[in-house]
């Protein structure tokens, strides 16, 4: 098999693991079911493995096909970045770049520098979607992601944006009627706000102990349960009770004195991070690579991404 031949082999391959028939990978690539199903076995052939058992209504991948379809995934990507190398001349990056991120982080720190991000990179447009499901980034043909919580996966570039520190905050309005909540066992008596994860986990609140160990309040009886980390935050503003929010949600309130941060000496603050994501390639597109690169220095600027745990403590209630 020549090369030409197994690239078209691998694109056939690819179509039809991803369409799940040889008729529809026929429709995507143009031509006819007998010629996918041709490339297939071709490639089947060259390699000496079964990649697909296939009846007459479905197709299923082999382990050996599951390990080939992931590197196939990574030499057709090459191919399209090397493609775009050229194109960009490497002068002026152009081109669409689609990135997912959760709707809270998207909104209020994503959004303000997408208008920079622009004017600095004219030839570039943008498709964001503000979802906070984990997507495939490969299978779903994203080229970016923002992550946050504990960022574990090894098969994607992650290029660290900020520690996500939460907090424990509520209004000196609310605490003035309510009173202020001195050791974790105090909370029971006073109305919690609390956030509702996609998939309905809802967050318990975690506190270290004088020797060390780490101890938990459960939250299920919470006051308000909402899934936005953002409307916990306006809730705990409005005097609704005391919520657990990232820093960077509570900055603009803290600084304005609407809200008092509580427990700072025993709180946890989580281990969780925000990174930006991407896959493995052998040459990183121009258009992606300039989106990076812009998005990391000016997170890198936004000061309630980076509070130093000192500087909180003239926060607390």
């Amino acid at each position: 098999m020549d090369s030409s031949q197994r690239v078209r082999a691998i694109l056939s391959f690819v179509q039809a693991a991803d369409a799940g028939s040889f008729a529809a990978a026929a429709r995507s690539l143009g031509v006819s079911s007998a010629a996918v199903s041709k490339n297939v076995a071709g490639l089947e052939r060259a390699l000496g493995v079964r990649l697909m058992n296939r009846t007459t209504r479905t197709l299923k991948l082999t382990e050996e096909g599951e390990a080939f379809l992931r590197q196939a995934r990574v030499a057709l990507q090459a191919l399209d970045t090397a493609v775009d190398t050229v194109v960009a001349q490497r002068a002026e990056p152009a081109g669409r770049v689609r990135l997912s991120t959760s709707a809270g982080f998207g909104r209020e720190q994503l959004t303000p520098l997408l208008p920079g991000l622009l004017a600095r990179h004219p030839g570039l447009s943008l498709e964001v979607d503000y979802d906070d499901r984990v997507v495939d980034l490969v299978r779903e043909r994203y080229d970016l992601a923002l992550r946050g919580g504990r960022i574990a996966d090894s098969s994607l570039v992650s290029r660290p944006v900020c520690r996500l520190r939460l907090v424990l905050v509520a209004s000196p309005a609310y605490l003035a009627q309510a009173g202020v909540p001195r050791q974790p066992e105090d909370l029971v008596r006073h109305r919690l706000l609390v956030r509702r994860f996609l998939g309905g986990r809802v967050s318990p609140w975690h506190f270290r102990a004088a020797d060390g160990s780490v101890t938990t309040v459960d939250t299920e009886a919470a006051a308000l349960t909402l899934s936005s980390p953002e409307a916990l935050a306006d809730a705990a503003v409005a005097a609704a009770g005391i919520a657990e929010v990232g820093v960077h949600h509570a900055w603009k309130h803290l600084r304005t004195g609407k809200l008092k941060l509580l427990l700072l000496g025993t709180h946890h603050p989580g281990d969780y991070e925000m990174a930006l994501q991407y896959p493995h390639r052998a040459l990183l597109a121009p258009r992606v690579r300039a989106t990076v690169e812009y998005l990391l220095e000016a997170f890198a600027q936004r000061e309630e991404l980076h509070v130093p745990g000192p500087a909180l403590a003239g926060y607390a209630a």
